[in-house]
């Protein structure tokens, strides 16, 4: 059975609220099987429902980062730290208010039976639309840049004999090859190539998250540490343009 890939929260966030600022669509889509999210907005405690009625509705502009240690974060300064810790972030500009929202995740009960309590800090930020686009591009070049680096990293993997998979993994990565974005958790009317853009870069990186749970084929260190870099490049390519697919900003 193909797996449903996996978005990051900020990524559903920041796809209806430019489809829909509906709370009655937006919650549930977005807090799925986790406990009912909270935002944390100027020191004051909300529901994301009522953030939502807050924020008004659709927003004008929105922007997703996923960031890792060591690379540069387009998030503001006020919660690059946060973003980075996270992994992810989502920046938005309704009316004349320019904010950014961090998900916080913590995780209980057993690996089967997960739960999430999940707060967002949301605060205002300067605007950040030119820091985004330096780092993220335009959708058009992430899917370029995602194929390219693709097959790049494909050549990479294979010469470091990383297809030499564990038994037990074989099925997972099958499912995740095969994978299908959840639909229900989609808004309507999210244009083709975002969703192929989407698609692809979570597939990509559900095969990287499987591939660094051992060594693979390596022999020695050099191998080693050779396919971790290849993966570790994967995996940029891959969040770029997921960030890419999650952002709509105006030009000019």
């Amino acid at each position: 059975m193909a797996a449903a890939l996996d978005l990051p929260r900020s990524v559903l966030l920041a796809l209806w609220l430019t489809a829909s600022g509906e709370p009655d669509l937006v919650v549930p889509a977005v807090q799925a099987d986790d406990e009912p999210h909270g935002v944390d907005a100027d020191g004051e405690t909300l529901t994301l429902r009522d953030w939502l009625t807050w924020l008004g509705g659709p927003v004008d502009e929105v922007a997703v980062v996923l960031p890792v240690p060591g690379e540069p974060v387009a998030a503001p300064p006020a919660v690059s730290h946060d973003a980075v810790l996270s992994g992810e972030c989502v920046l938005l500009r309704a009316g004349t208010r320019t904010v950014a929202a961090v998900p916080h995740v913590e995780r209980f009960g057993s690996a089967y039976e997960p739960g999430h309590l999940v707060t967002w800090r949301a605060v205002p930020v300067p605007d950040w639309r030119t820091a985004v686009w330096a780092q993220i591009g335009t959708l058009e070049d992430a899917e370029r840049d995602l194929r390219r680096g693709l097959l790049t990293a494909t050549e990479a993997l294979v010469s470091l004999g990383v297809d030499r998979w564990r038994p037990d993994a074989a099925d997972e990565i099958a499912d995740v090859r095969d994978g299908a974005l959840p639909e229900r958790r989609l808004p309507r009317g999210v244009e083709g190539q975002r969703l192929r853009v989407l698609s692809s870069a979570a597939r990509l990186r559900g095969i990287v998250a499987l591939a660094t749970q051992d060594d693979g084929g390596a022999i020695n260190t050099w191998q080693a540490d050779q396919r971790a870099t290849a993966l570790r490049e994967v995996d940029r390519v891959a969040r770029r343009a997921m960030a890419a697919a999650a952002t709509y900003l105006t030009r000019g």
